[in-house]
């Protein structure tokens, strides 16, 4: 095949792909009579009454401001006392499957640039499968590791560690 042909084909196909695609249209909320209540755009319902987030709830719900996860020395599996968060994170992205997170594994300083590399996207991975174990898609979850390369104190005692062991949880996309 020439290189005309191979352009046409891919256009073509890249045409079709954008054609095939589905929108997503958000619908306004309506007015069912005396006694009905609606919110504005940018207003919050409640999410735990309504059982639903909005991308505003991202900033005013408690669980949702939480974006960090700690862990133990040495350690990868998530501690009991993060789970509500990260199912309250997990609930996030499954009522919204337009939503996209990374989750940014780090280590403290103690140990080799490689070995923190590899607990740090071991903790982002132990974070992602809570995540998708409570319904989420493994989609919507990217996993990077920082290793040690940022911390969040450089101070070398053990409460300084403590703060870098942890992964951040950062929404990339609504």
């Amino acid at each position: 095949m020439n290189n005309a042909a191979r352009i046409l084909l891919a256009a073509v196909l890249c045409t079709a792909a954008v054609a095939c695609s589905k929108k997503v249209k958000e619908t306004a909320p309506t007015d069912t009579g005396p006694g009905s209540t609606t919110t504005q755009p940018g207003d919050s319902t409640g999410p735990v009454a309504s059982g639903a987030y909005g991308p505003n709830d991202l900033d005013t719900d408690a669980c949702l401001r939480q974006r960090v996860v700690y862990f133990d020395l040495d350690q990868d599996s998530l501690k009991p006392e993060f789970q509500a968060i990260v199912g309250c994170h997990a609930k996030y992205l499954r009522d919204r499957p337009s939503s996209r997170m990374t989750l940014e594994g780090n280590a403290d300083e103690r140990g080799s640039r490689e070995y923190n590399l590899g607990l740090g996207e071991r903790r982002g991975n132990a974070v992602s499968s809570a995540i998708q174990a409570n319904g989420a898609s493994g989609s919507q979850i990217t996993v990077v590791s920082y290793g040690e390369e940022r911390p969040v104190c450089t101070d070398s005692n053990e409460d300084c560690w403590a703060k870098n062991r942890r992964v951040e949880i950062v929404y990339t996309a609504k």
